[in-house]
């Protein structure tokens, strides 16, 4: 599927359709992860802000697949990757994770980072997939589990691997 990608301000018009396809995407993992998800709580206005404060994507128009880039001081933050459930397994999520890279290099960010619940396990087969790896496992307030996971990718060539 060849879709471009699309970049969306505070002020697009298409940011209603943006938080309609995340909260569609998000509300159905409630029934599989515990604690629910926070996007419950994200409203059109967080939405803008987090657009301006980073760069929110789209592909398909009407959006079919978006994701929110955030950029830290040593990575490219990765959230809210939402692929609608007619558009899944057409690889969109992974032309998301690409331009995400791609994002990456421009701001010259070393590294992507991306947090997924531990009950998506499919999503963390993307992302491994993808070249991301397990960092980090982290636990919600009130839980005695982990909840969360983080994966990374270096964006840095590997110095100590031969070249021979």
């Amino acid at each position: 599927m060849e879709l471009a990608p699309r970049r969306h301000g505070a002020d697009s018009p298409d940011l209603p359709a943006l938080h309609a396809l995340i909260h569609s995407c998000f509300a159905p993992l409630n029934a599989r992860i515990d604690p629910p998800s926070s996007v419950a709580s994200l409203s059109l206005e967080r939405l803008a802000a987090d657009a301006e404060a980073g760069e929110a994507w789209s592909l398909g128009e009407p959006p079919l697949a978006c994701a929110i880039l955030t950029p830290a001081p040593n990575h490219l933050y990765i959230g809210k990757i939402a692929v609608a459930p007619a558009a899944r397994r057409s690889g969109l999520a992974q032309r998301l994770l690409a331009l995400a890279e791609e994002r990456a290099r421009a701001l010259d960010k070393p590294a992507l980072l991306l947090q997924s619940r531990v009950e998506l396990t499919e999503n963390h087969a993307l992302f491994r997939k993808a070249g991301f790896r397990e960092t980090e496992r982290t636990t919600h307030e009130g839980f005695d589990r982990p909840t969360s996971i983080t994966f990374a990718k270096s964006l840095v060539p590997d110095m100590t691997k031969s070249s021979d």
